[in-house]
């Protein structure tokens, strides 16, 4: 399991990947994380840029409101969990040169401390599996 520090810098970075897109800081940000998740094969970075390009023509297609929430939140979720699994899978001196890399991929994309900031407001959500998070929560039970 990873160091809840770890744990925040791979959110932060999902939210970076998120954040990015539609901005003139895409095209950097997504071949810097194509190259870092692609671990240097020509292959896995051209899937990397394919999954980096779906997700961008999600958030376009989200219509205002509601949606395009679902949407940003689902895509940050997707990258935040990328992210966690090439940080899990890596060696120890493996793993502090990724997290420097996101760390700088992060402070370019602008998104230096905000997953402390961040909200996240689920409603009448179903989890399967486990949720990361921190807050209040308030049941209502109807009969």
């Amino acid at each position: 399991m990873l160091a809840e520090a770890l744990m925040t810098l791979a959110a932060t970075g999902g939210g970076a990947v998120v954040q990015a897109a539609g901005t003139d800081a895409w095209n950097g940000l997504r071949d810097a994380v194509a190259r870092m998740l692609g671990g240097g094969e020509t292959a896995r970075g051209r899937a990397e840029l394919e999954r980096l390009d779906r997700t961008r023509a999600a958030l376009h297609a989200a219509d205002d409101g509601e949606e395009a929430e679902r949407v940003r939140v689902a895509q940050a979720a997707v990258w935040q969990t990328r992210f966690e699994t090439l940080l899990e899978e890596a060696g120890e001196p493996e793993r502090e040169r990724i997290a420097a890399e996101l760390q700088a991929l992060v402070d370019r994309a602008g998104m230096r401390g905000k997953a402390e900031m961040t909200h996240i407001d689920f409603r009448y959500s179903t989890f399967h599996g486990p949720v990361l998070g921190s807050g209040t929560q308030h049941n209502t039970f109807q009969s």
